[in-house]
């Protein structure tokens, strides 16, 4: 980190008067502070690493106070991470004089995938391992640790024997037809004599124990009559919301427009899933000539894709066999959930790139059924589809106990978002460019990951055109290096100057504050699907436009409408 970047991490956290997400505030003042542990740990084990900030002090509304002594100080963080942390962690040193007052920076790195989590040996790796979330340091949960462990190695969970299910809970059509399959796929692995049940036990489809043959799990689940008798949570649910809040009630005062749970084998659950969902969601209708065609609000194959990446990358285990995968349809999104995080060497950063298969033998017997590829396509294949449907890319999100693909409706390239991109004229853009400041205009800010996506182009390209747009003075960058985002410069308003508020964002804050009484940051974020940042320039909006006040200070923040909060006399 040099001292120029150093600078700008303070300055936000100045600015925002609040940690950051990828930053851990400590004074230092009168020594090395206690518990350095839990950021060390923390930051390792999450996406990107973070930077624990030394000598700014959070009670005292983040002054700067300077570190008293940084020689010793970086001698005993070096210390905690090479000799107190396993594995052993060497996280980089930044001094500079900011103000006259002393500043330190340890920059710790996220680790591998197969070394997490890092713990702090004295407490061990069940009570010393720690996460971040949002901005605070957050012990692990056992399932957590499991996690991490279990991607280390080939989870075997799909293999499992189901010991109450016996070969007649298997549909017979399914069987033979995969029977087929294989003689087709495999023809060295059927001969004419071999045994029906010694081929399906060869193939991981049922198993021996105590001389009776057992479905496994994945044996059921593809091939089960009905799975569900034994597995009964093993299945897809759908929930089709009025608003853009799962609390939002329809003007009849429905919680949910449609409710539904999808049962049965594999095959079977994603194809009624499926087809339900493009029923669900909204099409229009494109006159070419005499002909017609309709365009479904998502497209299919990213639905589609979704849908078979959920029920074949999900965790099995016996920790979250207890879960259902989700589908959630909301006014502006669609999202799919499944049980458990991102497996192996896979993150949000790559996982176009990388694959590792958490349930090799489903993965295999469903590739034999041609229900999924398996060749690492369908991420891909998602973030394609919505590019060319002049889509935002999907949204994906790894909180190691689920996974979430958000779709967004919002178009990048309708008549009113050409015509506010058209007071850009005067600039030097790409079509690249052009993209991605409608997409900063629809979702407030974006990583360098969404430029790339957004655009298909590589780490290199979407850099140096995000650097151009900010040169420009289109764009504000927050955060430097991995940490960086990007949103509109001041100046230029998020939505064009006939509307005055974007009711996408700053009316369903208001509507909520009508329904609750109040609203804080932290829920305007999980009400919005957005970051930090995002919700702390918006509420400030309406405070600013007189529509909401604030009150409290600190985490202890709430905003209210204007005739809240006061005392008449």
């Amino acid at each position: 980190m040099t001292e120029e970047e150093l600078v700008q991490i303070v300055e936000q956290v100045r600015s925002q008067k609040c940690e950051l997400p990828d930053v851990d505030v400590k004074a230092a003042t009168g020594g090395t502070p206690r518990r350095l542990f839990e950021p060390l740990s923390a930051f390792s084990n999450t996406t990107g690493g973070g930077v624990i900030l030394f000598g700014i002090d959070e009670r005292s509304g983040f002054d700067l106070v300077g570190v008293g002594n940084p020689h010793k100080l970086q001698e005993d963080i070096s210390n905690i991470a090479s000799s107190e942390m396993e594995p052993p962690l060497r996280p980089d040193m930044t001094v500079g004089n900011i103000e006259g007052r002393i500043i330190v920076a340890a920059e710790v790195g996220e680790i591998q995938p197969q070394q997490k989590p890092c713990f702090y040996r004295t407490a061990g790796i069940q009570k010393g391992s720690y996460l971040r979330v949002g901005n605070t340091n957050r012990r692990m949960s056992d399932y957590e640790i499991f996690g991490y462990l279990s991607g280390r190695s080939q989870p075997r969970d799909d293999e499992e024997v189901i010991e109450d299910a016996t070969p007649h809970d298997l549909d017979e059509d399914a069987v033979s037809e995969y029977l087929d399959a294989l003689r087709t796929g495999r023809p060295r692995l059927l001969s004419d004599d071999s045994a029906r049940e010694e081929v399906l036990s060869q193939m991981g489809v049922v198993r021996r124990v105590s001389g009776m043959y057992h479905p496994t799990l994945a044996g059921l689940l593809v091939f089960g009559t009905y799975p569900q008798s034994f597995l009964p949570q093993l299945c897809i649910t759908f929930v089709r919301y009025y608003g853009v809040t799962s609390d939002e009630l329809s003007p009849r005062g429905e919680r949910f427009l449609d409710n539904r749970k999808f049962e049965g084998r594999i095959p079977e659950m994603i194809k009624a899933a499926h087809t339900h969902v493009m029923g669900s969601i909204r099409h229009s209708t494109l006159i070419q000539g005499v002909f017609s065609r309709e365009i479904p609000e998502y497209p299919q194959e990213a639905i589609a894709e979704a849908i078979r990446n959920a029920v074949g990358h999900r965790d099995y285990s016996r920790y979250v066999r207890g879960s259902q995968i989700r589908i959630e349809l909301f006014a502006d999104r669609l999202e799919i959930i499944s049980p458990g995080g991102l497996f192996g060497n896979v993150t949000v950063e790559n996982l176009e790139e990388e694959q590792s298969t958490r349930n090799a033998l489903l993965i295999r017997t469903l590739e034999d059924l041609h229900v999924l590829d398996n060749r690492g396509t369908g991420i891909r294949a998602m973030i394609r589809a919505m590019r060319e449907a002049k889509l935002g890319p999907p949204v994906f999100r790894d909180a190691r106990t689920s996974f979430r693909v958000t779709l967004r409706n919002h178009t990048l390239m309708s008549p009113e978002i050409i015509q506010w991109l058209n007071r850009f004229s005067g600039h030097r853009m790409n079509d690249h460019q052009r993209v991605a400041l409608a997409y900063v205009r629809a979702s407030g800010s974006m990583a360098n990951s969404d430029y790339r996506r957004l655009n298909h182009v590589d780490t290199t390209v979407a850099t140096q055109e995000l650097r151009e747009m900010v040169d420009q003075g289109l764009l504000e960058q927050r955060g430097t290096r991995r940490w960086a985002t990007y949103s509109l410069a001041s100046g230029w308003t998020a939505v064009p100057e006939t509307t005055g508020v974007d009711p996408m964002a700053e009316g369903r804050v208001l509507a909520y504050v009508r329904r609750h009484g109040e609203i804080t940051n932290s829920r305007c974020r999980q009400e919005l699907g957005i970051t930090r940042d995002q919700a702390s320039r918006l509420l400030s909006r309406l405070v600013h436009s007189g529509r909401l006040r604030r009150l409290g200070k600190k985490r202890w923040t709430r905003y209210v409408l204007p005739d809240q909060g006061l005392i008449s006399i």
